[in-house]
């Protein structure tokens, strides 16, 4: 709905203020807070230090940062790769049968990720397709995760594409792989990035299936963040988390320039 007066304006930038800060922005400054500081016995902290993000950078938080970064980037292209040439494939499905490749992809977002992670780990610990204690299982963990967001947005995306194009395309004499890759593939290649974005941002995240599934020497940050709050290192934690977030922050970032590029080409 559009707001047009300015009173109206004024009262739904306050509304959203109300909202946004308590609900998003406090947290995550708390979270920011609570790394700088040495402790925090009354409203706010004190002792500023920056000496957690030397730690929070290097030795095992830095190794557990590649490894996220590692697996998000690979369950990210996996995901794009099979979602995206699914969604292709159903345009040329009856409707019956799109309903259907939806619901498949979209069948591991509608059970919690812990047992998808269970489900993972059962199928691929005995030949054979022996995975367990192999930093595959946890990215095939993450693919199973997001392709079905990878799967809706290029979808829909497709169900947006104007034939015509495809058609002038093949009446020129293109061959079908070339139609795909001259004309539907640029013209998707905003969607593409968005659902590549997105796959990447929920892989850094995931936590839950990824405590069932990762080797010692295949651990993600959030594990890393969870097993330091657990042992009562709230500090430490929060200083993992925000190197977390501002990694998955630079990352977007890198995706949201690469989208606006292919908008306007």
């Amino acid at each position: 709905m559009l707001v047009h007066s300015r009173a109206g304006k004024w009262a739904t930038w306050a509304v959203f203020l109300l909202l946004f800060v308590p609900l998003f922005a406090v947290p995550l400054l708390v979270v920011l807070a609570a790394s700088l500081a040495t402790n925090w016995s009354g409203a706010f902290p004190s002792g500023p230090t920056v000496e957690r993000y030397s730690a929070a950078t290097s030795g095992d938080a830095l190794q557990a940062l590649t490894t996220s970064l590692a697996t998000a980037l690979a369950a990210s292209v996996l995901a794009l790769t099979l979602g995206g040439w699914a969604a292709l494939a159903a345009a040329s499905l009856r409707t019956r049968g799109k309903r259907l490749l939806d619901a498949l992809f979209v069948l591991p977002v509608a059970v919690p990720p812990v047992v998808v992670g269970l489900a993972v780990l059962v199928a691929y610990s005995r030949p054979p397709v022996l995975l367990n204690g192999t930093p595959w299982i946890v990215i095939l963990a993450h693919t199973v995760l997001v392709t079905a967001f990878a799967h809706q947005s290029v979808a829909a995306a497709v169900r947006r594409l104007d034939p015509v194009y495809a058609q002038v395309a093949a009446g020129l004499g293109a061959s079908p792989a070339r139609v795909l890759w001259r004309v539907k593939l640029p013209l998707l290649l905003p969607s593409l990035t968005s659902a590549a974005g997105l796959c990447f941002a929920l892989s850094m995240g995931e936590l839950s299936a990824t405590m069932m599934l990762y080797p010692p020497d295949w651990t993600p940050l959030p594990v890393r963040i969870f097993a330091a709050t657990d042992r009562g290192s709230l500090f430490t934690g929060a200083a993992l988390a925000v190197v977390l977030m501002t990694s998955t922050l630079l990352v977007l970032a890198v995706v949201s320039r690469i989208r606006t590029r292919a908008s306007y080409r």
